[in-house]
């Protein structure tokens, strides 16, 4: 297998890594608001990227290979940050928003780069094309909401 293959599909993996590490902030997010819209926002996300991951482990599998789903030494870092960061703030939402904004503009930056340093079937282009839209929609949904509170 060539060298410029296999970084292709490290690449993969790592998404799905951060589609993971999305879900649980997400989860975690939404079990420390009590906003009920923020909360159905941060569950939907959390199932979105839930999702997200499901649809590139299949595209990994196309490639036959298997996935790496531990928990990052980072989303573990960075989800004890967010419990810090509720802890001191009292479920503050205007925080939770600018973290959710800051993780969603990071999302967004690592697909493109993805997307323009890969080379991956149409197949897999079209499904990394659709999160980067996804998530480009819940960047602005978020901002909107953070303009609101």
């Amino acid at each position: 297998m060539n060298t410029k293959f296999e970084k292709d599909l490290e690449n993969l993996n790592d998404l799905i890594q951060k589609n993971l590490d999305a879900k649980k902030g997400y989860q975690k997010a939404a079990e420390n608001i009590d906003n009920a819209a923020l909360k159905i926002f941060f569950e939907n996300r959390s199932t979105e990227r839930g999702h997200f991951a499901q649809s590139l482990q299949s595209e990994m599998a196309l490639y036959s290979k298997e996935t790496e789903t531990e928990d990052s030494f980072a989303s573990k870092a960075h989800r004890a940050w967010m419990d810090v960061k509720v802890f001191f703030s009292g479920n503050n939402e205007e925080a939770m928003l600018e973290e959710a904004i800051r993780g969603e503009e990071a999302a967004l930056s690592e697909y493109e780069e993805v997307l323009r340093e890969n080379d991956f079937t149409a197949a897999t282009r079209g499904v990394l094309n659709a999160h980067k839209i996804s998530i480009k929609n819940a960047l602005t949904d978020i901002k909107a909401m953070e303009d609101v509170s």
